[in-house]
């Protein structure tokens, strides 16, 4: 990657991707359903902690289901050695056909940068990984994560830059591939955690939670969560400036793609890749 290119091209991004989001009150909107303690609403209900140590990770969900819906939160991911932890921010409807909208966010030494993870799953059936590199540290400020989630594509942003889309073609890959569904009939709710995987998130396993580090520690503010509406048929889709931040990033900041990945389909890839 061209340092210079992409260090130009964000400051433009900067200056037109401003979000402003109205605070939503965490008491009002949502609930801690585990952790026994280490999830807490602060600040008279403007931000929310989670919490991990040795004994306990720590979540919370939202009162309410969604069928379509555009979702905002700003997270600060746990800093300094982060290593083995993960944050994870998602949509998803219950039983084992569940439909799902994925952020994770895999934490790693100090230094090294967050892998933010994405994915989507219907009919309980996923396997449609999108990973990235941030193209700033989250943990020093809060950032804002969205998805905008309609009968036609889901669109994953952050800071309202777009990183990721995933279009409906239902009707269209159906006949072909019956593997091939689009969430679409299920409700669902938002919910976030903060979790132990150092079997897994960080280089494949090999490196484990430094026990000593905790407790972690992640940082929630300003959900919104808006029910489908008949403005998102005029925010989905993209407009020219948007097209180019969402290749700027793909194109400098997405390392691994499921549909780039002949080696884990070595008799064809997907059929919503081609």
């Amino acid at each position: 990657m061209e340092m210079g290119k992409p260090l130009l091209f964000l400051l433009v991004l900067i200056s037109s991707s401003l979000v402003v989001i109205v605070s939503a009150n965490f008491y009002n909107y949502v609930d801690i359903t585990w952790g026994d303690g280490r999830g807490k609403i602060l600040e008279n209900g403007q931000q929310l902690q989670l919490t991990l140590d040795h004994t306990s990770g720590s979540g919370f969900q939202s009162k309410n289901e969604y069928l379509f819906a555009k979702i905002d939160m700003q997270i600060k991911l746990v800093p300094a050695n982060s290593a083995g932890t993960v944050t994870a921010y998602y949509l998803s409807s219950q039983g084992p056909k569940h439909d799902e909208i994925d952020y994770e966010f895999l934490g790693n030494l100090s230094g090294d940068p967050y892998i933010m993870h994405t994915n989507v799953f219907a009919q309980g059936l996923g396997n449609r990984e999108q990973q990235f590199y941030l193209w700033f540290d989250p943990t020093l400020d809060f950032h804002t994560y969205s998805v905008l989630w309609t009968p036609n594509q889901i669109t994953f942003s952050v800071d309202g830059i777009p990183v990721r889309v995933f279009k409906n073609r239902e009707t269209e890959l159906g006949k072909v591939d019956s593997n091939y569904h689009y969430p679409k009939s299920q409700a669902m709710r938002v919910y976030s955690s903060l979790w132990n995987a150092d079997d897994w998130a960080t280089r494949g396993g090999l490196v484990k939670t430094d026990w000593s580090k905790a407790p972690f520690v992640a940082s929630f503010s300003n959900f919104n969560a808006a029910a489908s509406s008949s403005n998102f048929a005029g925010e989905e889709a993209l407009d020219s400036n948007e097209e180019q931040k969402l290749q700027w990033v793909r194109k400098n900041y997405m390392i691994y793609d499921y549909c780039a990945d002949t080696k884990r389909y070595p008799q064809g890839l997907p059929a919503e890749c081609k």
